[in-house]
């Protein structure tokens, strides 16, 4: 039974502190760019969870730009309008990891099925892969927005084997996100943890990923393997 795999976007395929450069030039004091974007992407995350706990939905977009607004406000950065909209295009044009459009390829040459898998909308996430040159390496875009509810709710992944027509053990989440391969691996499928950093520790929740990597070059070896 081959696999079909559903890759994460944002942190996984996609470097969410690639904003960080276009801060450098927006902030004051340019050496609190790193902080910035490494606060904004935290914040981005606890407001998901927050809505999905408060079953108050809003697109994801929305909490990417409340935490832009609230790391503004902590780090008293003074951003303008025009900076926090400016940044929120930036962030709408965030570039791939340097590996993913080769383990894609190798992936698709082994005839293996792999699709996005996102907490941002259909439109915003095909938008950022086609800007960065990988929606054209998935067969489909799965979104969350569909039924409303946030990674890592039992629903969301309940909905991608629905949408995929696929059995559990078939069906790997694959995240550079603990909490997004713990979410999945609670909800019976099968789990790959990207560790993009050597130092990264995984969340000690007595929950193991099926394989952890450094990259997607090294799934995609295993898995075709």
């Amino acid at each position: 039974m081959q696999p079909v795999l559903a890759f994460d976007v944002y942190g996984t395929l996609i470097d969410t502190l690639g904003v960080t450069t276009e801060l450098e030039r927006r902030l004051t004091d340019a050496s609190k760019a790193g902080e910035f974007a490494k606060r904004w992407r935290e914040k981005q995350l606890e407001y998901s969870f927050r809505h999905g706990l408060m079953s108050a939905y809003v697109p994801f977009e929305e909490c990417t730009h409340d935490a832009l607004a609230f790391t503004n406000r902590a780090l008293q950065a003074g951003l303008s309008d025009n900076d926090r909209d400016h940044l929120m295009a930036v962030y709408g044009e965030l570039p791939a990891f340097p590996d993913v459009v080769p383990a894609l390829d190798q992936l698709r040459d082994a005839g293996i099925r792999c699709v996005a898998f996102s907490n941002g909308t259909s439109d915003a996430v095909s938008k950022l892969l086609t800007r960065a040159g990988v929606e054209s390496h998935m067969d489909e875009v799965v979104s969350v927005d569909d039924i409303k509810r946030f990674k890592p709710d039992p629903a969301v992944y309940a909905y991608l084997r629905s949408r995929l027509e696929t059995r559990p053990e078939q069906t790997w989440l694959v995240s550079s996100n603990a909490f997004d391969v713990i979410g999945a691996t609670h909800a019976g499928l099968r789990s790959a943890w990207i560790r993009r950093h050597s130092d990264a520790p995984f969340d000690p929740w007595g929950v193991e990923p099926d394989m952890t990597v450094p990259d997607l070059e090294a799934l995609a070896e295993r898995i075709i393997r």
